[in-house]
């Protein structure tokens, strides 16, 4: 399905309620393929997430869907204290640093019956069984990987494709094993050096994902030898996309450094520095734990439009991008790359 897209791009699954079925739709319908982020839905919100896509395009779409990990056992007393503290700013306090499954089993089902034209996964590989059983009706396997071992692990369980995230990338590293030692939870490769090393360890088509905003960034991506590029932090600002406005504002004014942070979620994930990243940059590994222990948190700052408190996931290259709707959005990109392609053969 992947090949006979028209336009090898693809709109990130971003989960938060930024990848709206409005802005799948429009990638889709313009010749891209948009994606429906299944992370921290209920199974019936992404159900109806589904049947809005639909509703709204007759072309394909994806939908993402969160591998969950092992608990780990900690003692989350201590951050309970640091979370309660900062959210009593607004009058709110911390959730329950519990572990859960995402509702996984029940969405990889709702996918399986949906016939969902591409179903991606991150944070792990799906069990075999289900990579089955999305084959058996017609749909397209992605796994997220950041490393050649994982994209192993990937190939040997059927994936159709591997979709590799560079160390640029904003929002949540990919990282199938958080390993707590280390900033990013595993090796950081530059988005081409992971192509390379990917492409010499696998036979799978790779898509190519990690701070690309502009069309000389999926030109020169395609040129490694993905076959198409993955976009998120891009459409952060398109019209469609649900992201929140006080990340809007700080997108636009554009005076924050991105960093690599466990202080929201409890997983390693590039967003703009603020005060809570900043304090709390010693935090455990422990997702999805720190996850919903920061999430009343993160709704009040929200509500007050505190961006000091907020997870505002993005990429490196968040700087250049460009508040347009997601159709004109995904033409200027396409122009773009021709052009750079054109450009690049010129020189050569």
């Amino acid at each position: 399905m992947m090949a006979e897209r028209g336009i090898p791009l693809i709109a990130a699954p971003m989960a938060g309620g930024i990848s709206t079925p409005e802005l799948a739709a429009a990638v889709s319908a313009a010749g891209g393929l948009g994606f429906l982020a299944a992370g921290n839905l209920s199974v019936e919100a992404l159900a109806a997430e589904i049947t809005a896509c639909r509703a709204l395009t007759s072309e394909p779409f994806g939908v993402n869907l969160f591998v969950p990990g092992a608990p780990r056992d900690l003692d989350f007393d201590g951050y309970r204290a640091r979370v309660e503290a900062a959210a009593a700013r607004h009058g709110a306090g911390a959730g329950s640093p519990s572990w859960d499954d995402d509702k996984y089993p029940a969405k990889a089902e709702l996918v399986i019956a949906e016939r969902i034209p591409v179903v991606s996964f991150t944070f792990g590989a799906p069990e075999k069984s289900i990579v089955d059983r999305l084959h058996e009706v017609g749909s397209e396997v992605v796994v997220t990987v950041t490393t050649p071992q994982e994209a192993r692990t990937a190939a040997a369980l059927g994936a159709d494709l591997v979709c590799v995230q560079g160390m640029d990338a904003g929002g949540h590293r990919a990282v199938f094993n958080d390993d707590a030692t280390l900033p990013g939870g595993g090796p950081l490769f530059g988005l081409l050096a992971a192509i390379r090393l990917i492409r010499a360890e696998v036979d799978l088509p790779v898509i190519a994902a990690g701070g690309l905003v502009h069309g000389a960034d999926v030109a020169a991506v395609l040129s490694a030898g993905a076959v198409a590029a993955q976009l998120g932090t891009a459409f952060l600002v398109s019209d469609e996309a649900g992201t929140q406005p006080t990340q809007r504002a700080e997108i636009a004014a554009g005076q924050r450094e991105t960093a690599l942070t466990r202080a929201f979620s409890g997983r390693p994930a590039r967003g703009m520095v603020n005060r809570f990243l900043t304090d709390n940059a010693d935090a455990p590994a422990a997702y999805p734990q720190l996850n919903n222990l920061t999430k009343p948190m993160r709704a009040a700052a929200g509500k007050a439009g505190d961006p000091e408190l907020l997870s505002m996931w993005a990429g490196q290259t968040y700087t250049q991008t460009r508040p347009l709707p997601a159709a004109e959005l995904v033409s200027r990109l396409v122009e773009e790359a021709r052009q750079a392609l054109e450009q690049a053969a010129a020189r050569l």
